[in-house]
């Protein structure tokens, strides 16, 4: 570690640091807003505003977490944003900086031009320590930085945090692809791909603010209680205008009131679907019979109907949407109109065509032929009119798939029906058909391998002209529509042949952990290499067997002793007994919240976690109650061990499952470690 005088001569650094930040953020709010009118000042003093806010200093933290020397004589402080001097020269240099990239890629055999690399050691915004590294030194060994294990490994309560001054160089590749590049991230548990999709997010925002400012970006994630644990890591890297969804918020046209049987929504999430809606659509769209008479002046204007069909194919094989080449029809009806008149020896203009396309008679024509469509209509005589369904899917859905989809008892409107969530997938579907869903700049898709088909779909057109960050592990599907292969799911988001980058070296999960969870891998995911945890701390796993009558009473006594130790705790438990485990720890006056229920408390030490919110979140140590129930709470035994492997993949640092009943088979290890 460091020595006092450099120490104190990197701690006066930081001081001069705050000091230039502090000055920019006054200089920022003493400019004055010169406009030419009321609209140009207001957008002027909202960009003023957020400027300053963004040179906010917050004394938790740290305006550097690292320094590379180069072998040019430069010296580069690396930061969570840019700092410079009064004469325009950088302090801290934003970590997103194309400069940057060496502080995480270089290497001994690869110093990416880095004599020194050092890593400082933070403490609620102070310099306590140092580490440095002398690349191009080939005297000096490899060493593990402990800093970098300690921060990895630091405890804490509350959201997610970045992890700037932690990501790796496999990390690094992924966060700074290009932005046209859609990259799906195959990651073990601890592997930190959520935490890289939202460093991409903010990487992509600083590279291409222009371009993605104006199209936007957007976050997906699995549920409410995920995405309030991320929340919180782009805002920490000054990104705060990205959108935050869950799939299911993502496609909310309607209020979800019904619920398929498991066999109906694996069928409504197949993408045969799409085509089935596909023909709904566009069969709306009826062949002339009778000519188009248009009556102007003394004479009327005749279109055969085989002219007008050929308008009709025409428009439909253009490749716009249904509504799009709707509106086109008067117009196309018009101009043949106009070309009969110009055979005729008259000499009609642009705005006689208009005049024609916006008669009454024009527009009952095409509406004849080519009606206005309404998705729920659409979807609601396909589920209630057997005769319906089967016109449209006869050569794609079997007899039983068919009857599968249709409803028991038919609603008597559209608006007395019970949607459910497979359904407003499908109206996102048919709303796309009709009217062009608008695409952002760019969308992180996390918890990927659990969508449907046709979620991907949904998604995809969300990011059509865009490029997609897609986050996963398929291992940790656990819907009865969970993909088995990243190839598919990329080919249904419309990104088919988009690389796939495998992360499998854990730095959040710790040894004992992970080798015991992975027991489950050959029976959830055959094929699937089992990740390995690169920290030398193996962490902490004990099993514990009691009676049923005294597994809630033992596990509030594993969370009181928790408690003696720094962190966050997750109790994660079947969904059913959520509550009485909620008792039990209330009735011995241990403080904690209900993901799911209230979200929980940043200010709890200690969570409640149904075992359907556990995805994606982390906890520093983890009580696991009764895992054989967590795993016949799903309706099929590889979704039920997939879940199971999820919850207990959660721990950073350690890890106690509490059972009565038998363990599933493949948990073997019942030691204590």
């Amino acid at each position: 570690m460091s020595a006092a005088p450099e120490l104190e001569r990197e701690q006066d650094y930081l001081r001069q640091a705050r000091a230039e930040l502090a000055r920019m953020r006054e200089q920022t709010l003493s400019l004055k807003i010169q406009a030419h009118d009321p609209i140009s000042a207001e957008h002027l003093a909202r960009t003023l505003h957020l400027r300053a806010a963004s040179l906010q200093d917050d004394p938790s933290t740290t305006l550097f977490f690292g320094r590379i020397d180069t072998d040019s004589a430069e010296r580069w402080y690396i930061g969570r944003r840019h700092v410079a001097d009064a004469s325009g020269d950088p302090l801290v240099i934003d970590w997103r900086a194309q400069m940057s990239t060496a502080f995480y890629r270089a290497s001994r055999t690869e110093p990416m031009g880095v004599v020194l690399r050092r890593r400082f050691g933070l403490d609620r915004g102070a310099l306590t320590a140092y580490e440095d590294e002398h690349l191009q030194d080939r005297a000096e060994h490899e060493v593990h930085s402990q800093i970098l294990a300690e921060e990895i490994e630091r405890p804490r309560v509350g959201p997610m945090r970045d992890i700037v001054a932690t990501i790796q160089p496999e990390q690094d590749q992924i966060v700074r692809a290009g932005a046209e590049q859609t990259i799906c991230v195959q990651g073990a548990p601890g592997t930190g791909k959520t935490a890289v999709g939202l460093h991409r997010a903010a990487w992509l925002l600083y590279a291409f603010r222009d371009r993605l400012a104006r199209s936007g970006v957007l976050v997906i994630g699995p549920n409410r209680a995920f995405l309030e644990h991320i929340g919180a890591v782009l805002p920490a890297l000054g990104e705060v205008a990205v959108g935050h969804t869950t799939i299911e918020e993502l496609v909310a046209s309607v209020a979800v009131r019904g619920e398929d049987s498991t066999e109906t929504a694996v069928l409504k999430g197949d993408a045969r679907l799409a085509d089935v809606l596909r023909y709904a659509v566009w069969s709306a769209v009826r062949p002339a019979t009778e000519p188009l008479v248009v009556p102007r002046g003394v004479r009327k204007w005749r279109v055969p109907a085989y002219e007008v069909n050929e308008v009709l194919d025409e428009l439909k094989t253009r490749g716009v949407r249904y509504d799009a080449a709707r509106q086109m029809l008067p117009q196309r009806l018009a101009h043949s109109v106009l070309l009969q008149m110009e055979r005729a020896g008259d000499s009609p203009d642009d705005r006689v065509q208009d005049q024609i396309a916006r008669s009454a008679v024009v527009k009952r024509y095409a509406q004849s032929l080519w009606p206005a469509l309404d998705a729920k209509a659409v979807l609601f005589s396909l589920l209630s009119e057997p005769e319906e369904l089967g016109r449209h899917a006869k050569d794609v859905l079997t007899d039983a798939e068919q009857k599968a989809l249709l409803w028991s008892t038919a609603p008597r409107s559209k608006g007395a029906a019970r949607w459910s969530r497979a359904d407003a997938v499908l109206l996102d579907e048919l709303g796309d058909h009709i009217t062009r869903t608008p695409s952002l700049g760019h969308v992180v898709l996390d918890e990927a391998q659990d969508l449907s088909p046709m979620q991907l779909r949904a998604v995809g057109r969300r990011c059509s002209t865009g490029a997609a960050t897609v986050l996963g592990d398929i291992a940790q599907g656990t819907t009865p529509w969970a993909t088995d292969s990243w190839e598919a799911s990329l080919a249904h988001l419309g990104k088919p042949g988009s690389h796939v980058e495998v992360l499998d070296r854990g730095f959040r999960v710790p040894a004992s952990v992970i080798e015991y969870a992975a027991q489950l891998l050959p029976r959830i995911a055959p094929g699937l290499g089992a990740p390995v945890s690169v920290r030398d701390n193996p962490g902490r796993l004990e099993v514990v067997a009691v009676d049923a009558a005294e597994l809630l009473t033992a596990t509030a006594r594993h969370v009181r002793d928790e408690l003696a130790e720094p962190g966050s705790i997750g109790v994660i438990a079947p969904d059913a007994l959520v509550g009485a485990v909620s008792d039990a720890l209330a009735s011995t006056g241990i403080e904690h919240g209900v993901l799911g229920q209230d979200h929980g408390d940043i200010d709890h030490q200690v969570d409640v976690v149904p075992a359907t919110v556990a995805k994606g979140l982390e906890f520093d140590r983890v009580v696991v109650v009764e895992p054989a129930a967590i795993a016949r709470a799903e309706p099929d035994e590889r979704t039920g061990l997939r879940r199971l492997y999820v919850v207990l993949t959660r721990a950073v640092s350690a890890l106690t499952v509490v059972h009565a009943e038998p363990l599933p088979a493949d948990l073997a290890r019942t030691v204590t470690l």
